[in-house]
């Protein structure tokens, strides 16, 4: 069971405050609804869904101890939305061998202000993995993006994620991709590049 979800802010130099905080439903449907309906996020499954059909699943996600949604802020501004799951609590888990440890991830990139900003993704990305990598308890990062969208396999590669086999969830066919803790946290360094 994870932790009860926290919020965590950090500056990047050049690219200013992000900050991650749990969903709130009735707060943030809006703005979910509006990314997740849109044709760049088709891979999510839920471009057909209403307003009140995303209210429901994150209110439902909000309900849950193993699943957790957050919204990310840069310098106030959302800009993506990040899951978390124990994948044994998911349908990922009946399709490979969980280890303790294992940790999954979705993550979703809003749409962009003003164009594309080189780096973007990089740096939403490197900030999800400290936070999530700040419970010394997770070992592996597990993400099953659709196998279709070769952008998200190819930046979670680029990342350091190892590609796995292809799995066929009850939505999607799938590629597992996993990160070890030791890849991104070499020892004696925090998940923030910290020394101690």
């Amino acid at each position: 069971m994870t932790a009860v979800p926290t919020s965590a802010r950090r500056p990047v130099e050049g690219f200013g405050e992000v900050s991650i905080r749990p969903v709130e439903p009735d707060r943030d449907v809006e703005v979910i609804h509006d990314w997740v309906t849109r044709e760049r996020s088709r891979f999510w499954g839920m471009r057909d869904a209403s307003r009140e059909r995303v209210h429901e699943i994150y209110t439902y996600l909000d309900s849950l101890t193993t699943h957790h949604a957050y919204l990310v802020h840069r310098d106030g501004r959302p800009v993506a939305l990040f899951q978390t799951y124990e994948p044994a609590a998911d349908p990922v888990g009946r399709c490979y061998d969980v280890r303790p440890g294992d940790f999954g991830i979705h993550l979703l990139i809003g749409p962009p202000d003003g164009g594309v900003e080189p780096g973007f993704t990089g740096v939403l990305l490197d900030a999800f993995l400290a936070f999530v990598l700040a419970d010394p308890t997770r070992l592996r990062i597990v993400a099953e993006p659709d196998a279709r969208n070769a952008r998200a396999v190819d930046r979670l590669v680029r990342a350091g994620f190892v590609p796995g086999p292809l799995i066929d969830l009850p939505d999607k066919r799938a590629r597992l991709l996993f990160l070890d803790r030791g890849a991104v946290c070499p020892a004696g360094r925090r998940p923030d590049g910290v020394t101690g």
